[in-house]
């Protein structure tokens, strides 16, 4: 990887057009057409950045092991892998938060159960709580857990409610606010401090102007 060259994980999906639109702010003319390609690998040799567009669980891996020297990506992620990396900037986009979620008449029973994408983060909380519960791993239509008995409640990410309330499921408790971080491999933090530094210095200014 060129000494020069930033490389930076962003994440496919919601939270990469939020990113890019704050690039864009920060002054960094990112090409319009970067936001529809298929590549998965973009050079933006005028910005001395190179682009990796990963799976949004997928940009801590990446970072960790150096094989680029920034990502964006969600607390929910952060906070659920604990991957040994820096945490340099809070980027206030993609807002929302991590909550218990249930039918409208749950009471508690005997064995508890709970699923959740997010299976450690689940754990501590109610290991916090002295709450025993059983952890049931889901990857995706977490909310179908609570409608076919699968499990009491359920923890997940809930943004504006909608999908909850047509399904019948109510916000119990909420547990963090979740918004998408800038991240950092360590010797790339190093390495490359000064145009590191300089990226940060950016989109705090974007950030700032937002606020």
């Amino acid at each position: 990887m060129s000494e020069d060259l930033l490389r930076i994980a962003m994440p496919k999906g919601r939270i990469y057009k939020k990113a890019a639109a704050l690039f864009r702010e920060a002054g960094f003319d990112l090409p319009e057409d970067l936001d529809d390609s298929r590549k998965l690998i973009i050079p933006v040799p005028e910005l001395r950045m190179e682009f990796i567009m990963a799976k949004p669980v997928d940009v801590p891996t990446y970072v960790e092991y150096g094989v680029t020297d920034l990502g964006i990506v969600g607390k929910d992620v952060l906070v659920e892998d604990n991957r040994d990396v820096y945490e340099l900037l809070d980027l206030g986009i993609a807002r929302c938060r991590m909550s218990v979620i249930g039918l409208p008449d749950w009471k508690p029973t005997l064995h508890p159960r709970v699923a959740t994408k997010y299976p450690v983060v689940a754990s501590k909380y109610f290991r916090e709580r002295g709450q025993q519960v059983e952890v049931i791993k889901l990857n995706g239509s977490i909310e179908l857990a609570p409608l076919i008995g699968l499990a009491d409640r359920i923890v997940d990410m809930v943004e504006t409610g909608t999908t909850l309330r047509e399904n019948g499921l109510v916000e119990m408790e909420k547990m963090f606010d979740i918004t998408s971080r800038l991240i950092a491999n360590r010797v790339s933090y190093r390495m490359k401090s000064e145009a590191v530094q300089s990226l940060c210095d950016r989109l705090s200014a974007a950030i700032a102007v937002r606020a």
